[in-house]
């Protein structure tokens, strides 16, 4: 009986792990496919302002390249974090630890450089619009 447990519990734990190993597969997948749509999108929108010669609109494809990249790098943050669930020894688990450091790093400076990206372009567009609307003095009214 204990042997059928024990064989039974390994057999379930065997399972579980085959099914984690699948799903992070099916994450990091997911992640690698975000940033290839990212680069494709980004890529268009760069040749399309490199043809029309508006270099203005670079800092609006960088923001959206920014996106899909923040966006995959959750993703595979989530990977990693599905492979600590799994990881069978302390030295896989350090260097899964160190890999989602740096991709939280990344994120967070990623993060950190688009919403600045997000308010230097919404104070230049304000600017600009300021600049080219006529200036509205005070009616006379008689």
């Amino acid at each position: 009986m204990p042997t059928e447990r024990a064989t039974l519990f390994s057999q379930a734990e065997t399972g579980v792990v085959s099914v984690v190993q699948w799903l992070k597969l099916g994450v990091e997948t997911i992640g690698a496919l975000i940033i290839a749509l990212g680069i494709v999108l980004a890529a268009g929108l760069f040749l399309k302002a490199l043809l029309a010669r508006r270099t203005a609109d670079f800092t609006a494809i960088r923001l959206t390249l920014a996106r899909y990249l923040a966006l995959a790098l959750e993703f595979q943050l989530g990977a990693d974090i599905l492979s600590t669930a799994i990881a069978p020894s302390w030295d896989q688990i350090g260097k899964l630890g160190a890999v989602a450091v740096i991709r939280t790093a990344l994120n967070f400076f990623l993060s950190r450089e688009m919403k600045e990206e997000q308010r230097d372009t919404a104070e230049q567009h304000v600017t600009q619009k300021a600049a080219s609307s006529p200036t509205t003095g005070s009616s006379e009214v008689s």
